[in-house]
């Protein structure tokens, strides 16, 4: 009752006139059609494998009948449960998540997009497309499959969805363009997929919906900032705008408590007063709101007050006012992915009843990357060595000490220590043509005294009847030995030099070159002792042959450096001098690191340190070291384990079958001590063939040197299983099934070697019982897993790993006991001990449990390194939140400043994060102390929504918004768009000026769309290593190949291209560019790197970063891109459009305007360069900060004025320092872009300050001679006298730089492009920019400064001073013969703009009404406005 009362007298206090509520709402929609969910919700299951994806389409083919007549929310709720069946708990939350970020959206409309290209037939709700030929029907697919074969194959994209039947590479590819879940699809998929069964064809499915509606979607995962503006200048425009009458939704907004009111509580009590509630809840929310300035003692201790305030309430409520206090306060890859490859092993370790604190310690064990440099251990006693730096008296003179690595010298020389830090061996043939050039490199290495130990390895003739007269290696390694055990090893290998001398270019060693070099060098010398049959120097000939067969090594010649095999490429003698060395420096770095870090000591021994690095194998297997590694899921707990009943076992899905043999799976063993095996080996093979027994041979070999391993069995007959082609198999399992571990192995290890193998099974027969009653219906189940999951043929052989597949073998690939240690040495490195001595201390003894943790952390994708976060008090600064019992759940650790912009993203993201997964939650206040400023100067709302909303009618709202409600009233706002680095999004609709937002008189509505994703790039030359300035690419579709273009930058070689969802194609600009270079290779991209067409695929709202490596063609070597001479015709030539046939006499005028004033002055400024000049004009823009409405009337401008204009549009680069104001932003893109923002074809360009005046024809000014400078700038007036104190460049730093030279003044500049680009001033721009721009207090004019400050590096032409005059600087005198005038502002009057305007320049204000009169008339007519040009 008191409550009441006291509500009563407060409403009393209140006048009854209701209004909205004052508020900001900010919406970003994609430029495409809405995609259907079901579509979005396939390509989330997709993400889980092929399999998974095909299943879910066979459960919804016809979903969309129930989609008539029912409401929105039902039929969301209906995919939800479909999809269910196929994910857990978790990913159905994760999936919720997706489609409320519209995720998939991108991928569903690249397919979309595909189709377009196509075309699709008319009116067709679906088609086929098979070798280029269409049809709407099924019944047409038989006839367009039988002349298929003649025409090309179709492009397939690495994202395609292929239907996993029987893959033959000879057969006809149909791609289906259609909508899953309509009638239509329905009935072509059960054509395709039952011919894709047969192996008839190859069935690609491609999303295309015939009809998409028109209804466009709101997107998410973007901030939005509302920042406050000094008003010091009054730059706000006049003009009226008419008010749209908008309401804000308010009702999420009433749930939240004001002031200790709850008033959605309020109201729903007391329906009568909503009104006066309304007005009561306006009143106390704008009583808060005020914008006192606060004193600098009062700021101080800002941020520990905000976060004490958020410690004080309750845990669920504090995250609330952490996002409420951070928003309301003056990243890599997206949430959803890592939460996605976190939720695979979370959920897989939760399966496999690893749950709670266990996971935490799993989950950090160090798991080794995959190394992609294996080293082989060169400490083996066949090599040769022919020097050694630590002993041999040569080197003697050297220091030994290790810490003379950290000794500074002049980059490139290589340090010459007393120790073997460097280490060549070379694997040669004697009589191969190349090994003459590899000795001789060796020499050469070892006369100039090259701090390089240098070692041999001949592998010659093994057979012993053969001796060195009837072949040449066998002669020159008995030579060799003859000559070091006379002399010594050095002298050796300059008689090998004088030796191979004597053979001549492209001749190989032969026995008479030999016997003669012998005869002449040494004519006492025995040569049948020496090299004949009874030689005594032929001591360890096969040890080196033994060597290399049993390294694993490629081809010879070879050579490795400190154990790392070269590639084939580098082993060319002349590349590989340039090679070694570049070698022998980069890996000092690493052991001046080791030294440093105490690794590596005097006491070391450098080759022992070197050999036991991680990367270091006992023998090479590129199938054991490769880098694409396939992993066996094991996370599954099937709900039957019986692979006796085949049909059965057939519907499993994959993970099911993986966990029903895992389970059934009987081993041989060698247990650890501790009675578990560390690693699992599975032997796939068809054991009646003599290459699967003696696989199993090898594996058992294996087993008994190593303890910790155990083998298991799985049969791949080669027919289909029967008695007959099964015994062997039946006979080890019966021996598993009825015998002891050893006699088991015994048995099979007898069984395997014998001949006759079958006979022994017979005569054993009456040992075990088992045997006659064994089914073969099991091995058909293990034959259906090696087809299905193993992707072997029948009778392929393949060896698992802890769950990794090696395989298939070929049939002649030997897989030896040595491949054996080598992939448990490379196993046991991986994660594997680890993961045993975690197991372990749980207190779990399961050989099983670690087999399956292995294989799953092994499998997920190699992130960063985890931390672990310890707080040493936690009760007063960390907010902690519990996770629910029993579930999968995250570990998430926030630490942050709540007054910080980073606060201000991260607490929207933490709300969202707790209500799409379960979450152990720890936010620690990290506050900073003594602010003597804001710290935080904007409103900032974080757009995220964790599942899809629907409204009361439920039908699904149109989308995420970012709304600003219950603002103080007082200050001036600019609205701000915070998007992901590759978004470029413009404003479509709002009458409101957006850079000017003032909240006492309107209720603003912002629509914005997302108008392109960024295809960006890095292009280099591939011979000179450097970026290809001036370089063209155009990036468009098959059927219209030129959309977009873009210049290539020196900085970092940087290229960005317009694009949205689809499949592009990415080419060299016809013209110059693609006359002198060529595509070699590309990275990032999806067509293959060696391909001259570069495809790239656009299916997410991720960056896409390619690399692109160009060459010039070999006739073009000289020519320059940028050339001044071939210029003249050649970069105009292919530069312009078809219709213009010469060069025509353009003026052309850049300019960038934000906010309705200076919009204003804008138009006002071009008409005064059009009442000026009779030169046809061309205007160039900056679209990014352009309002809609002066986008709306340009054209209307342009076509009554008769002028041309073009909107520019550039994404400031992720790599260059980010601005966050707005002004500053805008600042950059005058100066910091000019070489890429316009085409090569512009040679000269003017830009014009929008608040300027122009009075004079500006063709003079395009004319004047720059005299060799890249761009002309006006001074800065000195003339007006009393302004001499404000003149900031007269005095401290710009007075010392400068010297003589004068401080310029950015409002208006002529630039020379084609000089600007010769000699890269925007690269040299950008590079000083990114250095200064660092320091905040640097560059507070950025156009201006950045300029003035590079005076010396590029040079500034100094116009002529009546070419600007402003009242500010320059005296009245002066006025009259001005050419161009400026509205600076005045600090000493603050005098606001238009007041000046009116006053200074007399023709301005007819300017102004003959501008205000036209666009009154194009608001009259109403027409709708042209495209742009």
């Amino acid at each position: 009752m008191r409550a009441v009362i006291v509500l009563s007298l407060l409403l009393l206090n209140i006048h009854h006139a209701t209004s909205a509520p004052k508020g900001v709402t900010a919406s970003l929609k994609a430029k495409w059609s809405m995609t259907p969910f079901l579509l979005e919700a396939s390509e989330f299951i997709g993400e889980d494998g092929n399999e998974k994806f095909w299943q879910f389409i066979d459960t919804v083919k016809e979903l969309t009948v129930y989609k008539q007549g029912e409401s929105v929310r039902s039929y969301y709720n209906l995919v939800i449960k479909k999809a269910g069946q196929f994910l857990t708990d978790l990913k159905v939350n994760l999936l919720k998540f997706a489609l409320a970020l519209r995720s998939y959206s991108p991928a569903v409309h690249a397919s979309q997009q595909i189709a377009g290209d196509e075309p699709p037939p008319e009116a067709c709700p679906a088609f086929v497309s098979i070798h280029g030929q269409h049809s709407c029907s099924t019944k047409d697919v038989k006839k367009l499959l039988k002349a298929a074969s003649g025409r090309p194959k179709p492009y397939l994209y690495k994202n395609d969805h292929t239907y996993p039947g029987i893959n033959k590479t000879d057969v006809p590819v149909v791609i289906l363009y259609a909508e899953i879940g309509t009638k239509k699809f329905a009935s072509f998929h059960k054509i395709l997929s039952e011919r894709a069964q047969e192996g008839t064809l190859v069935y690609v499915l491609r999303h295309f919906v015939a009809d998409p509606k028109p209804k466009k979607m709101l997107l998410s995962g973007y901030g939005v900032e509302l920042a406050i503006k000094s008003t010091e200048y009054k730059a706000v425009d006049d003009t009226k705008v008419k008010d749209t009458k908008t309401t804000i939704n308010t009702e999420d907004e009433d749930n939240s408590e004001v002031q200790g009111f709850f008033f959605g509580t309020l109201k729903k009590s007391h329906p009568d007063l909503e009104e006066q509630l309304a007005e009561l809840r306006k009143h106390l929310l704008e009583s808060t709101n005020d914008m006192a300035p606060l004193k600098v003692w009062e700021m101080q201790d800002l941020s520990f007050q905000a976060a004490s305030r958020i410690m004080s309430v309750p845990k669920f409520d504090a995250l609330k006012l952490m996002q409420d206090v951070s928003q309301n306060f003056p990243s890599k890859a997206s949430i959803l992915d890592i939460l996605r490859g976190e939720g695979r092993v979370l959920e897989g370790l939760h399966n496999l009843g690893i749950k709670g604190e266990h996971q935490g310690k799993l989950l950090r064990l160090p798991v080794n990357a995959v190394d992609d440099s294996y080293a082989l251990d060169i400490r083996h006693p066949t090599i040769m060595w022919i020097n050694d730096i630590e002993n041999d008296p040569v080197y003697r003179s050297w220091p030994t000490g290790v810490q003379e690595l950290l000794r500074a010298t002049f980059p490139g020389v290589i340090r010459q220590i007393r120790r073997n830090f460097f280490n060549l061996v070379l694997f040669l043939d004697p009589v191969q043509e190349e090994s003459v050039e590899l000795v001789k490199l060796a020499e050469l290495f070892y006369k100039h005294k090259i701090p390089l130990r240098i070692g041999f390895v001949f592998v010659v003739n093994t057979k012993d009847e053969i001796d060195g007269f009837s072949d040449a290696g066998v002669g020159f390694y008995r030579l060799l030995n003859y000559i070091a055990d006379e002399y010594d090893l050095s002298q050796a290998l300059m008689s090998i030099v004088s030796l191979y001398n004597k053979v001549d270019v492209g001749d190989t060693l032969s026995v008479d070159t030999l016997s003669a070099y012998l005869k002449k060098k040494f004519p006492k010398a025995n040569a049948e002792r020496i090299i004949g049959k009874e030689s005594e120097y032929d001591d360890k000939r096969k040890d080196g042959a033994l060597f290399y067969k049993k390294s694993g090594l490629g081809a010879l010649p070879l050579a490795l450096f400190n154990g790392v095999p070269l590639s084939q490429d580098e082993m060319d003698p002349e590349e590989l001098e340039t090679i070694i060395l570049q070698r022998i420096m980069d890996t000092t770095t690493a052991f001046q690191r080791a030294v440093f870090m105490g690794q590596l000591t005097e006491g070391s021994d450098v080759v022992d340190y070197l050999m036991e690095q991680a990367n270091v194998v006992p023998r090479m297997n590129p199938l054991i070291l490769g880098t694409d590694r396939k992993y066996l899921d094991f996370t599954a707990a099937p709900v039957v384990d019986d692979w006796e009943d085949t049909t059965m076992f057939s519907f499993l899905d994959s993970r099911d079958k993986t966990a029903v043999m895992a389970k059934r799976m009987k081993y041989f063993k060698n247990s650890d001590e501790d009675g578990m095996s560390t690693l699992t080996i599975w032997i796939v093979g068809d054991f009646e063939r003599a290459s699967g027994r003696k696989l199993l041979l090898n594996a058992l070999k294996h087993l008994k040197a190593s303890p910790g391993v155990r083998v298991g069995v799985i049969n791949n007959p080669s027919g289909k299983p029967s008695e007959d082609n099964t015994v062997l198999y039946r006979a080890i399992w019966a021996s598993f099934l009825t015998q002891k571990n050893k006699a088991t192995a015994d048995f099979v290890q007898k069984l395997l070697k014998e001949e006759s193998s079958h006979q022994y099974v017979q005569h054993h027969k009456q040992t075990f019982k088992k045997f006659n009653t064994l089914e073969v219906d099991f091995i058909h189940s293990q034959q259906l897993f090696c087809r299905d999951i193993l992707k072997l043929g029948p009778g392929e052989r393949a060896v698992i790993s802890n769950g990794r597949i090696l395989g298939p073998f070929e049939e002649q690939e030997d897989f030896t006991v040595e491949d054996f240690h080598l992939l448990e040495k490379i196993t046991l490195s991986g994660s594997a001990e680890k993961v045993k001595a975690t197991v372990k201390q749980m207190g779990m003894k399961a050989s099983d449990l670690v087999m399956k943790v292995d294989a799953l952390l092994t499998a997920a994708p190699k992130g960063e390194v985890r931390r672990d976060v310890h707080f040493s008090k936690d009760s007063h600064s960390v907010l902690h939140l519990s996770p629910r019992e029993n579930e999968v759940f995250y570990d998430v650790v926030a630490i942050v400043d709540p007054l910080t912009r980073e606060a201000q993203k991260m607490s929207s993201l933490l709300i969202v994060l707790s209500q799409v997964v379960n979450v152990k939650l720890q936010v620690f206040m990290n506050c900073r102390a003594k602010l003597s400023e804001m710290p935080l100067k904007s409103f900032y709302r974080f757009v995220l929504e964790s599942d899809v909303t629907f409204l009361a009618n439920d039908t699904v709202s149109p989308g995420p918004a970012a709304r600003f409600m219950e603002l103080p009233e007082s200050p001036l706002l600019t609205l701000n768009m915070i998007t992901p680095e590759s978004w470029m999004v413009q404003a479509v609709s709002s009458p409101h000026d957006l850079d000017n937002i003032h909240l006492q008189e309107v209720i603003v509505m912002a629509e914005y769309e997302l108008e392109h994703l960024l295809l960006e790039g890095h292009c280099f030359d591939l011979s000179t290593g450097q970026p290809p300035r001036g370089l063209q690419f155009t990036l468009g579709m098959s059927r219209d190949p030129l959309m977009y273009d873009t210049i290539v930058m020196a900085n970092l070689g940087y290229f960005q291209l317009k694009a949205n969802p689809g499949a592009w194609i990415l080419r060299l600009r016809v013209g110059r560019s693609e006359d002198i270079y060529q595509v070699l290779t590309h990275d990032g991209t999806d067509s293959p790197a060696d391909t001259g067409d570069v495809r790239v695929v656009l299916n997410s709202f991720h960056s896409k970063i390619i690399k692109v490596r160009v060459q010039k063609k070999a006739d073009k070597i000289n020519e320059d891109l940028l050339s001044e001479t071939s210029e003249s015709k050649g970069i105009w030539d292919s530069i312009k459009d078809d219709g213009e046939k010469k060069k025509e006499d353009v003026l052309n005028i850049f300019s960038v305007a934000s906010g309705h004033l200076y919009e204003r002055f804008l138009r006002i400024m071009m008409l005064s360069v059009l009442r000026h000049t009779k030169t046809p004009v061309k205007f160039w823009f900056l679209k990014n900060y352009l309002s809609p409405s002066f986008k709306e009337t340009i054209s209307h401008m342009a076509e009554s004025y008769g002028f041309q204009y073009e909107l520019v549009q550039y994404k400031w680069p992720r790599w260059l320092h980010q601005q966050t104001e707005k002004q500053r932003i805008i600042w950059g893109y005058k100066i910091l872009f000019l070489d890429v923002l316009f085409p090569l074809a512009v040679d000269k360009i003017i830009f014009v300050d929008a608040d300027q005046i122009v009075r004079a024809d500006l063709k003079e000014l395009r004319d004047l001679d720059l005299e060799g400078a890249p761009y002309g700038y006006t001074p800065f007036c000195d003339s007006r006298r009393e302004m001499e104190g404000y003149r900031f460049w007269k005095t401290g730093y710009w007075a010392s730089h400068l010297g003589h030279r004068k401080y310029h003044i950015s409002a208006l500049y002529v630039v020379d492009l084609k000089k600007f680009r010769k000699i890269a001033a925007g690269d040299r721009l950008r590079g000083q920019y990114q250095a200064l721009s660092q320091d905040p207090n640097s560059l507070s004019n950025l156009d201006q400064d950045l300029p003035n400050n590079m005076i010396h590096q590029v040079a500034i032409k100094s116009l002529p001073q009546e070419w600007l005059w402003c009242e500010t600087w320059c005296d009245d005198v002066s006025k009259v013969t001005a050419k161009t005038i400026d509205l600076c502002n005045n600090p000493k009057t603050k005098e606001p703009k238009l007041m000046a305007a009116a006053r200074i320049v007399p023709e301005w204000a007819e300017y102004d009404k003959e501008l205000k009169d036209l666009l009154r008339l194009v608001e009259e007519k109403g027409e709708p406005p042209h495209d742009e040009l």
